[in-house]
């Protein structure tokens, strides 16, 4: 059967329109969501998941409006030969599943929904993305390797009632190429595990040569887009660029005939951060730290993603287990907590999205459409 969603991609009506897809069972809402993380910490006791401070973390997301939180836990991988991945990280690996499976109980007793996104840490310092096993032999070495490990979190999803699962993350030299035949076995061991939704977490600029998408339920784009092509962009044209972004994801969806979410979605606190948002500043100079910028670039992205059905919704990157922790990045990271940007979000997430279903039954839940997402 399949779902109603608003017709219009540029205004919330309350006229419907069957998308050319069937949507996984995943709430009759837009997924608001939110990442918190990082989380395997030796040096931080008493400060990661499953934590009290943990669940202050989780209320101040429901504050800000979210339905749904994301889970980041991490294998490591020593350098990008990838010779295998080592499950183990920082915490023993019975500890780190012991301290999801209690965040997880938590974040359900509020009523949030669970997305777990198991990731790859990469020791060298390089990006995942560049992973290069060189040989035949290797790839397959690295891909049986990479089974055992994502296959110990599908189990650990469906035990824990996971309510969706992301199978990797910005696996580009692997899924885009032609050792990407060797994933297609390792989702269907993952179906025969875990019997939730899956997703998997795109680089923005390489989904479209994703070729395992047509194997999800959803198709995930870690969704760091630039908005504009120029310094000093104005607030109007961090708008247009946000509705530029929300063409390519109908026309993604569109292509493989699913839906899709952002699985990370976010700027820096810095001079204009959607222009390259995937440079990473503690990697620049001469940084200034610029909380009306990230506002402005989260108002951006957000237009095109309240108008846009195609859109299941998306996952804030990032906040913190323990929300009063500001060891984790500089000022000018990614963090909206205390900002103008965390304003901008609260308002996004507290009114209507194209893509929320069962609205009439809802309404009194959220404000007016908002066009565009502004500050209380």
């Amino acid at each position: 059967m399949l779902l109603q969603l608003t017709a219009s991609p540029t205004r919330a009506t309350e006229t419907s329109l069957a998308l050319p897809y069937e949507l996984p069972e995943l709430g009759d809402l837009a997924m608001r969501g939110v990442t918190i993380g990082p989380i395997e910490s030796a040096l931080h006791p008493g400060r990661g998941y499953g934590s009290p401070l943990f669940e202050r973390g989780l209320d101040e997301a429901l504050r800000l409006g979210a339905t749904w939180i994301s889970l980041t836990p991490f294998g490591r991988v020593w350098d990008l030969q990838g010779t295998g991945v080592d499950k183990t990280f920082e915490l023993t690996f019975a500890d780190n599943q012991r301290a999801l499976a209690r965040a997880i109980r938590q974040a359900h007793a509020r009523g949030l929904r669970v997305l777990l996104v198991p990731h790859l840490w990469v020791e060298s310092g390089q990006w995942r993305g560049e992973l290069d096993a060189k040989t035949d032999e290797g790839w397959r070495l690295f891909a049986e390797s990479y089974r055992k490990y994502v296959l110990e979190w599908a189990r650990f999803a469906a035990k824990n009632r996971v309510d969706m699962l992301s199978v990797g993350v910005e696996l580009r030299s692997w899924v885009t190429t032609t050792y990407a035949p060797s994933f297609f076995p390792i989702l269907r061991d993952i179906r025969a595990v875990y019997p939730g939704p899956l997703t998997y977490a795109a680089n923005w600029d390489d989904v479209e040569q994703t070729v395992i998408l047509g194997e999800l339920d959803v198709i995930g784009v870690n969704a760091f887009y630039p908005l504009t092509d120029k310094q000093s962009a104005s607030d109007a044209e961090l708008v247009q660029g946000g509705r530029e972004v929300a063409k390519k994801v109908r026309a993604l969806a569109e292509l493989w005939g699913k839906p899709v979410v952002f699985n990370e979605f976010g700027y820096t606190a810095r001079s204009d951060p959607a222009l390259r948002p995937w440079e990473w500043p503690d990697k620049m100079s001469g940084i200034t730290a610029d909380a009306r910028a990230q506002a402005a670039a989260y108002r951006g992205l957000l237009a095109g993603m309240l108008e846009t059905p195609e859109l299941l919704g998306g996952f804030v990157w990032r906040l913190y287990a323990d929300p009063d922790d500001l060891s984790q990045e500089a000022e000018w990271g990614f963090s909206p907590r205390g900002r103008a940007a965390e304003l901008v979000l609260r308002d996004a997430f507290w009114a209507r999205w194209s893509s929320d279903r069962d609205r009439l039954a809802r309404r009194s839940l959220f404000r007016p459409p908002a066009l565009v997402p502004g500050l209380f």
